[in-house]
């Protein structure tokens, strides 16, 4: 299994939210916790970021070398300050490593990442991409089940509705999967954003699902640990959305439920129960 971190709130150099947590993204690259088996996250890396003040269109900057191992990365983040960034450390489920392949994906203004997998993709994925609008697939790069997830939330309306174009993308998938014989279709937890907002999904058709936790409000975690001066440095609109807790610091992080979405805009948090739309 994959690990993912998304970050929003007051601009913030990449390097202190890539590199300086203790259990960081970084190190979940070489020493997941959570990975359901899966400890080492070495076939590729990505980060989205979108600047101060808003774009078009956020920039990704991604390699198929391990996290762990990239000057390049370590580099670039300390010219990095952005108020929202997604970061992603891969471990294949079978498609090949190269850069295509690595999260996160963008289309337009919009980021997309994910930890879990398709069951079956491989005897799914025609009929998942002639689901693909026409007009979309052509900017299909890669060849993962990441990827043709992202593609058909998009043609299902990512951009007006994203709980309800995530939940009709899921529902499709389960009811192809079931077509051919797949018992459990979908594993996934999903981040996406259009750089205002973070939505994040926590689903699986067997209800197992891959770790996932938010940040609670951060002025509430400043009076449990007074003594963390990092905390000081953080504004009040912070929050972030991580497949395992950065820190151990209990009443900082809370479980995002199984089978729930949630959607993060400034201070706002709103959680709400996720059902795939056959």
């Amino acid at each position: 299994m994959c690990r993912w971190m998304a970050y929003s709130g007051e601009p913030i150099l990449a390097h202190d939210l890539l590199f300086k947590p203790k259990h960081s993204i970084i190190d979940q690259s070489l020493h997941a916790d959570l990975g359901m088996g899966v400890t080492t996250n070495g076939d590729g890396f990505g980060i989205g970021w979108y600047r101060e003040g808003g774009a078009a269109a956020p920039t990704v900057f991604k390699s198929t070398h391990p996290a762990w191992n990239d000057d390049n990365l370590r580099e670039i983040a300390t010219q990095i300050s952005t108020p929202l960034l997604f970061a992603h450390v891969r471990a294949s489920s079978g498609t090949s490593v190269e850069r295509s392949n690595c999260h996160p994906f963008r289309h337009g203004k919009w980021l997309w990442m994910h930890n879990g997998s398709l069951a079956g993709f491989a005897a799914v994925r025609r009929d998942l991409m002639m689901a693909v609008d026409p007009a979309l697939y052509p900017m299909i790069q890669g060849t993962t089940d990441t990827e043709a997830l992202f593609f058909l939330a998009l043609t299902f309306g990512l951009a007006e509705d994203p709980p309800g174009a995530v939940a009709r993308a899921v529902g499709f998938v389960e009811q192809v999967g079931h077509r051919h014989q797949i018992v459990n279709p979908v594993h996934m937890t999903v981040a996406t954003s259009d750089g205002e907002s973070i939505w994040v999904f926590r689903y699986s058709s067997e209800r197992a699902t891959s770790s996932l936790y938010c940040s609670t409000n951060i002025s509430q975690v400043r009076s449990l640990y007074p003594e963390l001066e990092v905390l000081d440095r953080l504004g009040t609109n912070t929050r972030f959305v991580v497949s395992e807790p950065l820190r151990e610091l209990p009443g900082a992080w809370s479980e995002i439920p199984e089978g729930t979405w949630a959607m993060i805009q400034g201070q706002r948090y709103e959680i709400q129960p996720f059902e795939p739309t056959a």
